[in-house]
């Protein structure tokens, strides 16, 4: 077979998937946009070869492009406010869950983005990484009294309430610090977004935010639609609260999401609700937040719209919506995360044990054991998430195989790529790369079967620098009171 014909599919692998004899095209969609091959066909990183990385720094070992990160944070800033303008402002907030660190803080406020927190220990990072405290919002559906009290006591820019009870501690403890929180409402609009149950978070029945639906017997003759619902309730709540400035409304009806509808149907029931609480209260809240979850690629089969196309579609249903309801525009802020660090970050494991396992009828699939698994990538867990990997330690043309790359944990369920088409010449030592994975798997990261969790090194212009240690066998044992080290 020449290299210019494609090779039949494999009779176990999904439709989505393409067999090939070269990753060529995978790596230009997949991988960070500084990464690249050498003469002798190793991949770089960041002008950093893989080989090189996984000397210094050992295997598994997380890779953030800091480039790639900036350059998605930037391209978010501009085209949200570009496609605003001159109308109002945006306010891009990166979602710390997704990945954060003092210096993945420091990237994105450097470059004009706010940063969104989701516990007192993000809300650490981002303090500890200097951003100013009104550059920061709190989220979290059962946020402690410490988390509140701290909060309120720095001027955070806002914090995000999910609760009516939480609308009360925050004013008591406001009342207490005889200060003012600024202070925003979590509702769910009722959209569903097309992505993983447990990651669309719009619907009824989940545990975030505050109904726009109102309680079955509490309708009346009134002809506002959110009257007896949570969020209504919330809002006069919020509005006669001591020590409470309600600022706006926010909403995230999921992650991973790439068709634009239910974004645009989210902001056009928000912005009809805040008509509906001008029309009651005489109150404008100045400012709408419409969250993240805007979907990466992680296989072939992704196509993820660029910030210009989401900013443009986004921009002209809120200027509709707005029209129809007679209202100015507000204040606009949203959330990427995933979209920001995901696509900057690449996974390096080493390849170890190769099986061939007969599936059915004498077809079989190459198992591929590396050195990580489901301790320092959950989402196949979680999720079903599918990725693809890449041969990094260097380039084989001719014959590739389907593969399951799997990892070391105790558990059958441990895969970290369930479908991938790689040089059957794969062996033990070779550095295999799993891109897309800057979000979410730093974040999840575990010790499970006590395996220490990987580093995380940044690369630009051909200098790599350690963000986050290695974690070693005393530091990981170090809170177990019966370890005495040597």
């Amino acid at each position: 077979m020449t290299p210019e014909q494609t090779p039949p599919p494999h009779p176990l692998a999904p439709e989505w998937l393409t067999p090939r004899q070269s990753t060529e095209d995978l790596e230009a969609k997949l991988l960070p946009s500084d990464a690249s091959r050498t003469e002798q066909g190793e991949l770089t990183l960041g002008g950093v070869p893989v080989s090189e990385l996984a000397a210094t720094y050992g295997t598994p070992l997380y890779v953030v492009s800091e480039d790639d990160f900036r350059a998605r944070a930037r391209g978010f800033v501009t085209a949200f406010s570009q496609a605003f303008a001159p109308e109002t402002e945006v306010d891009v907030f990166y979602a710390g869950k997704a990945f954060l660190t003092t210096h993945a803080a420091r990237w994105a406020t450097e470059e004009g983005l706010n940063i969104d927190t989701a516990s007192g220990g993000e809300l650490s990072i981002a303090l500890a990484a200097g951003v100013e405290p009104s550059r920061i919002g709190l989220h979290g559906n059962n946020k402690s009294d410490a988390e509140i009290t701290r909060a309120v006591e720095l001027g955070l820019g806002r914090i995000i309430a999910d609760s009516l009870e939480e609308i009360s501690r925050i004013s008591t403890i406001a009342g207490r610090l005889n200060r003012t929180a600024n202070v925003m409402l979590r509702l769910t609009p009722g959209v569903h977004a097309s992505t993983h149950e447990y990651i669309a978070t719009a619907h009824e029945d989940q545990k975030f935010g505050l109904s726009v639906t109102p309680v079955p017997g509490t309708q009346t003759a009134d002809p506002n639609p959110y009257l007896g619902s949570p969020a209504w309730s919330a809002v006069e709540q919020a509005l006669a609260a001591p020590g409470v400035e309600l600022i706006g409304l926010h909403c995230h009806i999921g992650s991973q999401i790439f068709e634009p509808t239910g974004f645009e149907l989210a902001a056009q029931k928000l912005i009809g609700f805040l008509a509906r609480v001008e029309a009651a209260s005489g109150a404008v809240l100045p400012e709408l937040d419409l969250g993240g979850g805007h979907g990466i690629a992680y296989t072939e089969a992704d196509h993820p719209r660029q910030p210009e196309e989401i900013a443009q579609a986004l921009a002209a249903a809120v200027r509709a919506a707005c029209a129809e309801q007679g209202i100015s525009i507000p204040r606009i802020s949203i959330e990427p995360g995933r979209s920001i660090a995901g696509p900057a970050g690449v996974t390096l494991y080493s390849a170890g044990t190769t099986k061939d396992v007969v599936v059915q009828d004498g077809i079989t699939r190459r198992y591929i054991a590396v050195d990580g698994g489901m301790g320092d990538n959950a989402r196949p867990v979680l999720y079903d998430a599918d990725y693809s990997a890449v041969l990094g330690s260097r380039k084989v043309t001719g014959e590739h195989i389907l593969s399951r790359i799997v990892g070391k944990h105790c558990e059958s369920g441990d895969i970290v790529v369930r479908n991938v088409y790689l040089p059957a010449a794969v062996t033990r030592g070779d550095i295999l790369a799993v891109p897309a994975t800057g979000a979410y798997c730093h974040s999840l990261s575990s010790n499970y079967n006590y395996l220490t969790r990987p580093a995380v090194v940044a690369v630009k212009q051909g200098q790599a620098q350690v963000l986050i240690r290695r974690e070693t066998e005393e530091m990981m044992l170090a809170r177990d009171t019966g370890f005495a080290p040597d």
